[in-house]
């Protein structure tokens, strides 16, 4: 039997990648990085805010996002939107998720390619 352990891990790895996905799709809208860490909870993609915010920075750093602070409150905060060199980016990671899938599924139903 694989220990909890052993899985959580396995897990974690598996949903790594399909966060920086799942938040470039989130953030097609204009978002605050609560709010983000709430949606991709909501969906099925359980982040911690010590994961999200650092993620957030580098895709910023990466150009895969734009940020902008709201003054507008009375707390200031940044929300990020997906730019255009992300949206890109992200159509290619969304075509070989598709592959993988469909790889996926060719091993599991046993289909040679």
């Amino acid at each position: 039997m694989v220990s909890d352990e052993i899985l959580r891990t396995h897990l974690q790895e598996l949903r790594r990648g399909t966060v920086v996905v799942a938040s470039l799709v989130a953030l097609r809208h204009p978002g605050y990085g609560y709010a983000l860490l709430q949606r991709l909870t909501g969906h099925g993609f359980p982040v911690d805010a010590n994961t999200l915010y650092p993620l957030l920075r580098r895709l910023e750093e990466q150009g895969l996002l734009t940020s902008e602070w709201n003054t507008e409150e009375s707390r200031p905060r940044k929300f990020y939107r997906t730019s255009d060199e992300g949206e890109s980016v992200l159509r290619r990671l969304l075509d070989d998720l598709a592959d993988v899938q469909t790889s996926l599924t060719g091993l599991i139903e046993g289909v040679d390619r």
